[in-house]
């Protein structure tokens, strides 16, 4: 909302376009420059200050290394005096500069000193400084030279924290030139607030074109490092010296024998111990649950333990509590060996500022793992062992039947819940629920990329949203290229190629160069060969993975094969990569330039000791999937019709942020298609919420499957990555605790209550860009649980905006809905009827967004209105929000709003 006639004014400049500007001190100059922005500029250390201010670094400034804010406390003590010297008479555009955020003051006093007296203006600082890249303007003043002429900004009355950047005078002819796009301005471009921002731009947008432009870099960049986990550092500092061999221990966790397991029962059982299964255990054990957690091998933490370095993500923020926290023991770790912001420890910082977002070395994964199971004294880890039958009766399964890898030594446990957290979905093809191998028709789900398809693969970087900064992930470098319009499109039994990632370095000290090739090497299998790389940039450590050598088709009998089987499969995975490097390192038809280059990358002495130094799994990308009580399809990863998101899952207990990525499943091709099946579907996919039904395999009530859950072949590339699964696996052990508490099955718990927990645990269940789960305030569980339910129409909450009265009505009449749900709506009384429909309306509502505001006592009016609300529980939300402010935000609605529907569950 804008209070004063003059901003109006200089609003309407903007329509004309514009860019922005940026310097580093006081300066002057005649019109924007590489050494600063036009007019005269002051830093906030350029103010007297009186009263309290904080200086911080929270936010990335518009100006200068920091801004100062007054910590929104002693309201009418706090002062900022600028006094800048004005050499040439004549009118200036006078701004302001601060960093908007939720929590900021909408009614900042300005008064302004000309040669025209004293002008006292109103800002609202939760509005983007930047208009089209060009700082609001204050107004137009008329200054003498030397005349006195000051800019003080109080904190008298105000609603919020009030924030001092820096001020600037522009020449009244400058500013013009940079309202109408003329003349550059420098300062990075904010990211759009409008609510029709969000339009999909086609893939045909030449993205390469939008990329390189520094306004959108620096959108980019803003957005992400406020989202980050841990962001980057201003400067890399040096690393240390004198390093000493990294000796600590790394299976912290004791297994235990088998005859301490056998004829035992417990509470959770959870068979596969990757990533996500560790923490479904962890999680489980930590609400209380008895839990025993098995592994085929002696390794866990799955592929993040075996080579796979990177945590593949296009958002660098937070997304479940037990992965917040294995990524902060893993940044410890590399402040303590090679000091804070060091070049490690800056390139395993989680944030998609940068590419990858995250780091580590294998070990220091598997161990950290450890440590996390180590922590628990009601997780029992039983190493070596893997199921071969089952006892089932009826939709309950009452134990499991464990073989010792390579024996025929078998034990049998017992448990209320089970989960399989294998990648193969072992456990759950026991229980003979229906799954599926390979890949769908097109017409099954009317998928468009199903099925045998002949693609191609475009260079150009998407999505074009995300290059522009209107979407809070990390643009990815590939797009989706042609599709033959011609190929069958039939479903097969193929899944996509596998391979060993390889763990490499770069380190001479610390590396170990092939003497000789691996059994049945055959240099033939190389020469036309097209993926021709052993690693292209080091990580942490001087290390790096390796993921080029892929035999799409030769692993199409793994998913359903007994271990015999598949270890030969996987002897074949192995030595194909091992002997991709010695062909590259030693093969006379590699140039001796390039030999060169890859003789520079060996084995790691100090991974995988006992193995070789290779990893102790193979990157089995796809194996079996659920057809469980909800099938994720293509579709539910793309934008949804009627609305800016993907469609609203009532029951979302995760986010995926990855887009529909497949490699090649066979290597058939066809002229002018080079490709069957491989998939980067990243200018199409949007972040999807993934439903706590597509964990339920149908048939069987207590069994969950967390990481081979029930999608299709072509969204399953949304959902294969170890974040995500992080995230599953966690829900999965919050899904098992309340299921054993409520007495009942994880197929029939109340979703609704699930979810709300997860939302409370600083879960990602709705994916936004300007919320960070993490932060504190109050609202943020609220508008992650309500974004499961349909309140908001696309990835902005705007929660420091005021409410309009339009959506104020819509999401009232939405309460009312909900609070008349039954609860025997889909699985656990999830309707995304009412969530789809409530979003469509807010979509179809935004062209009038700037309806009137809604007063606080109107909003709380209404809401006791809705059949169903309680009075204290309007009272206890009224609490936690402003309500003597006349209007209310919107995340201070959704507050209100939460808390009754919490309430109402009771």
């Amino acid at each position: 909302m804008i209070h004063h006639p003059i901003i109006r004014a200089a609003r309407s400049l903007t329509l004309a376009g514009g860019l922005c500007l940026l310097s580093s001190a006081t300066t002057i100059h005649a019109a924007a420059t590489a050494a600063g922005p036009a007019g005269l500029i002051l830093d906030d250390d350029a103010a007297e200050y009186k009263g309290s201010w904080v200086t911080s670094e929270k936010q990335a400034p518009l100006f200068g290394k920091s801004y100062r804010h007054d910590d929104n406390k002693h309201q009418g003590e706090a002062s900022a005096v600028f006094t800048p010297k004005i050499t040439e008479p004549g009118d200036y555009e006078v701004r302001l500069l601060y960093v908007a955020t939720k929590n900021r003051a909408t009614n900042v006093p300005v008064t302004i000193q000309s040669a025209d007296g004293a002008k006292t203006i109103t800002i609202n600082q939760r509005e983007e400084a930047l208009q089209n890249g060009v700082p609001r303007a204050l107004g137009v003043f008329r200054f003498e030279a030397g005349s006195k002429a000051s800019l003080e900004i109080t904190n008298k009355d105000t609603d919020g924290y009030v924030v001092v950047d820096g001020v600037q005078f522009v020449p009244i002819a400058l500013a013009k030139s940079e309202r109408d796009g003329k003349a550059p301005s420098g300062f990075a471009m904010s990211t759009p607030t409008e609510k029709n921002a969000k339009t999909l731009v086609p893939a045909s947008t030449r993205s390469k074109e939008v990329e390189s432009s520094p306004e959108h870099a620096a959108a980019r960049a803003r957005l992400a490092a406020a989202a980050a986990l841990s962001p980057l550092a201003e400067k890399t500092a040096e690393r240390k010296t004198n390093l000493t061999p990294d000796t600590a221990p790394i299976a912290l966790a004791k297994d235990v024998p088998a005859a301490q397991v056998n004829g035992k029962s417990y509470d959770l059982i959870v068979v596969g111990a990757t990533a996500g299964g560790t923490a479904c255990a962890v999680r489980a054990a930590r609400e209380g649950l008895t839990v025993l957690l098995v592994q085929h091998n002696r390794h866990i933490g799955g592929m993040m333990s075996n080579g796979l370095m990177q945590w593949d993500a296009l958002y660098g923020g937070p997304r479940a509590p037990l992965f917040t926290e294995l990524l902060g023991n893993i940044e410890k770790y590399y402040i303590e060996r090679f000091g804070k912001d060091s070049p490690d420890h800056q390139i395993i910082r989680y944030s998609h500022q940068k590419y990858p977002i995250s780091w580590a070395e294998s070990k220091v994964n598997e161990r950290e793992f450890h440590r996390l199971v180590a922590g628990e004294k009601n997780l029992t880890l039983l190493l070596s062992h893997y199921p071969v039958s089952l006892e089932r009766e009826g939709a309950i399964i009452k134990g499991v039947t464990l073989r010792e890898y390579g024996t025929k030594n078998d034990i049998t446990a017992k448990a209320t819940v089970f989960a399989d957290g294998t990648y193969e979905g072992d456990l759950f093809a026991l229980a003979k629920v229906p799954f599926r191998v390979g890949r769908e028709a097109r017409a099954e789900y009317n998928e468009p990329h199903a099925g045998k398809a002949f693609v191609n693969i475009d260079s150009d970087s998407a999505p074009v949203d995300a290059i522009e900064g209107k979407l809070n992930i990390r643009p990815y470098g590939s797009r989706q290229g042609s599709v033959d319009p011609t190929s069958p499109f039939t479903a097969d039994g193929a899944v996509q190629a596998y391979n060993y990632r390889f763990c490499v370095t770069k380190d001479p000290a610390n590396r170990i160069m092939l003497t000789e090739p691996p059994p049945g090497y055959n240099r033939e299998e190389y020469v036309n060969y097209g993926r021709k790389s052993i690693a292209t940039n080091a990580g942490p450590n001087l290390k790096s993975h390796m993921n080029s050598p892929i035999l799409p088709g030769e692993n199409h009998a793994y998913p359903e094969a007994d271990w015999p089987t598949r270890e030969k499969i996987i002897e074949r995975h192995k030595n194909f990569g091992l002997g991709l490097i010695w062909f590259l390192q030693n093969d006379e038809s590699v140039s001796e330039k390039a030999r060169a280059g890859f003789r520079e990358w060996g084995l790691p002495k100090d991974e995988f000791t006992d193995n070789g130094h290779i990893p102790y799994e193979m990157y089995v990308r796809e194996a079996r999937r659920i057809v469980g009580r909800h099938v994720l399809t293509e579709l539910d990863g793309f934008a949804a019709k009627g609305y800016g998101r993907t469609p609203i899952q009532p029951d979302s207990i995760g986010t995926t942020d990855w887009y529909q990525d497949s490699h090649s499943c066979t290597t058939d091709s066809r002229p002018g298609f080079k490709y069957d099946g491989k998939l980067i579907l990243t200018q199409e996919s949007r972040p999807a919420q993934i439903p706590y039904r597509s964990l339920l395999p149908q048939g069987v009530d207590n069994l969950l499957v967390p990481i081979c859950l029930s999608a299709t072949h072509v969204m399953w590339g949304a959902i294969r990555l170890e974040p995500v699964w992080m995230q599953t696996g966690e829900a999965a052990g919050f899904a098992a605790a309340q299921a054993i508490k409520d007495k009942t099955t994880p197929a029939a718990l109340d979703s609704r209550k699930l979810v709300r927990t997860l939302a409370e645990k600083q879960f990602l269940v709705s994916f936004f860009n300007d919320v960070k789960v993490t932060n504190e305030e109050a609202w943020i569980p609220a508008v992650q649980y309500l974004g499961t339910q349909g309140f908001f129409e696309d990835y902005d909450v705007h929660a420091a905006a005021r409410l309009d009265m339009l959506t104020g009505k819509l999401w009232v009449e939405a309460l009312a809905k909900l609070l008349g749900d039954n609860g025997q709506n889909e699985s656990g009384g999830n309707n995304s009827g009412i969530a789809r429909q409530l979003a469509t309306s807010l979509a179809q509502a935004a062209a009038i967004r700037d309806a009137a505001d809604m007063k606080t006592q109107d909003f709380l009016k209404l809401v006791r209105s809705v059949k169903g609300v309680n009075e204290d529980t309007v009272r206890d939300a009224v609490k936690h929000i402003d309500a003597k402010s006349e209007t209310i935000t919107r995340g201070d609605a959704c507050l209100v709003i939460y808390t009754l529907l919490k309430g109402a569950a009771k």
